[in-house]
């Protein structure tokens, strides 16, 4: 049993000015949990920890909760809850307040929820006088942002036309702030005139994002779209999230037929490993299922189908143009035939090792990782990198072909300029193609907005700059999103036009 000595950490943490009490104490809870070491890995998952190719995305080295859970809030607001005290819902405010005291129950990683349902759905029920609803669901959208105030937060809209997602798309546009993060499931049936409602509050408050809901309803059943792009099924919990870095990949190779035929195969084992170590300790010594009412009342399934243990990934890009030894614009990742056919061989050949290999617990999904603070070379899953953007057709194709598999979410995204907000119409298209030739994920958003997209969740550029004086923010993510711009370039991506 490895421990570790605290107190650097301990001191920075109560020290830190540009932190709240809340994220303070959250950040404790976080260095008490990997104090001590306490999960058992094989000791190939232990090599590809050491040399850097494969992280456990800071859940802690002791973790006691999943990484992700999706309540059945459908389920929740029909029968109401025995441990909560709470009865179904009569009306619009007994139905935002029985969510809220749900919110502030859910044992995600960091004791905050990163899916607070399918608002659309669960609110229009319950619309009966749309001014009294819009009263209703701005608390609710108010209350997530001041209390929850972490960007990882996530609503989802189905592909309905409703009164409650016409009002969530409005105050949504005119609150412009980043909690909650938002997604769109776009279904074929989805009246073109909501879209454009919605595609014009994306470009004043950066969300929502699109999902193509066919894709993921093949893939994962009744899913949602939670956090940084993870798409999971509902009443499911994403049990822990082990990410492969594809950049350090060629050093373990030999040749770019070694990388393929030998690591690839070893790195899939790897991180199966681990993945199967953590949910080992999560389910079986924290008995995590057992001691939560979320699972006494039916809101989680303990089951094959919801429980998922996610194998993240990021740069793929790097990994291909090293493998290579791509020096060239032209020859590079997303610019030439080559390089995107070994990128897209590496990928199927992930895909069919992780096939290959039955999970302890629940199944395996496939999520291309957006990235965290501290990356300063490795792109988020396998886009094309900040800098190297072609034109955007090619872009959305090599995004589609590099994700095809990762039925545990993947997502793009496309700043756009101003003149495109008097054009709708033309992002649509856009997107209805991107989603006709297999894309799953779409973010547009103004490239002269004060919100912008991170990597997979949203920050204000005016929060960046209250960080940098020293100042603390309300959203936690802010944190994150100073430190990845400063590595990634973030606000360096490439602004299309109308063409």
């Amino acid at each position: 049993m490895a421990t570790c000595d605290m107190t650097q950490d301990i001191l920075y943490t109560i020290k830190n000015p540009k932190v709240t009490f809340n994220q303070r104490l959250k950040d404790m809870a976080k260095i008490a949990e990997n104090s001590v070491e306490l999960v058992k890995y094989t000791d190939l998952s232990k090599k590809y920890f050491e040399c850097g190719a494969m992280m456990d995305m800071f859940e802690g080295k002791s973790p006691y909760r999943t990484r992700y859970c999706l309540p059945d809030y459908e389920l929740f607001l029909k029968q109401g809850s025995e441990f909560l005290m709470l009865n179904p819902p009569e009306d619009i405010w007994d139905a935002v307040g029985n969510l809220l005291c749900l919110y502030h129950n859910i044992p995600d990683d960091g004791g905050l929820p990163v899916y607070i349902g399918c608002l659309d759905t669960l609110l229009e029920p319950f619309v009966r006088d749309e001014a009294e609803a819009e009263k209703a669901i701005r608390f609710l959208l108010v209350h997530v942002d001041r209390t929850i105030s972490n960007a990882f937060c996530h609503a989802d809209l189905s592909g309905r036309d409703t009164k409650a997602g016409r009002i969530i798309l409005k105050l949504t546009k005119e609150m412009a702030r980043p909690c909650p993060n938002m997604t769109l499931m776009w279904r074929e049936d989805t009246p073109d005139d909501y879209m454009m409602a919605a595609l014009d509050t994306a470009m004043e408050a950066a969300k929502p994002s699109f999902a193509n809901d066919k894709l993921y309803r093949r893939d994962m059943g009744d899913y949602a779209v939670v956090s940084c792009y993870n798409t999971l099924p509902i009443g499911g919990c994403g049990l822990t999230l082990v990410r492969l870095n594809m950049n350090e990949l060629p050093k373990l190779a030999k040749s770019p037929e070694d990388l393929l035929d030998r690591v690839i195969p070893e790195a899939v084992t790897a991180v199966c490993d681990a993945i199967d170590s953590r949910c080992e300790f999560i389910i079986d010594e924290c008995h995590f299922y057992e001691n939560t009412f979320l699972y006494r009342e039916g809101l989680i399934k303990k089951d094959r189908e919801h429980m998922v243990g996610m194998f993240g990934f990021v740069g793929l890009a790097e990994c291909v143009n090293r493998a290579l030894n791509l020096t060239e614009e032209k020859d590079r990742f997303g610019h030439s035939e080559k390089a995107d056919a070994f990128g897209e061989a590496i990928m199927n050949r992930l895909k069919e090792e992780l096939d290959k290999r039955p999970a302890k617990y629940g199944k395996y999904g496939l999520h291309a990782q957006v990235g965290v603070m501290e990356d300063t070379d490795s792109t988020p899953g396998g886009r094309i990198p900040i800098g190297e953007e072609p034109d955007l057709p090619y872009q959305i194709m090599n995004f589609t072909r590099m994700h095809r598999h990762c039925d545990a979410g993947c997502g793009e995204l496309f700043p756009f300029d101003d003149t495109v907000k008097k054009n709708p119409r033309y992002l649509l298209d856009i997107l209805k193609g991107a989603f006709a030739s297999g894309a799953r994920y779409l973010s547009f958003y103004s490239g002269n907005s004060d919100l912008v997209r991170v990597t997979g969740y949203l920050v204000k550029k005016s929060d960046l700059e209250k960080f940098e004086r020293e100042e603390m923010t309300l959203n936690e993510a802010t944190v994150n999103g100073s430190v990845v711009n400063k590595n990634l370039h973030l606000l360096d991506r490439k602004v299309r036009g109308e063409q």
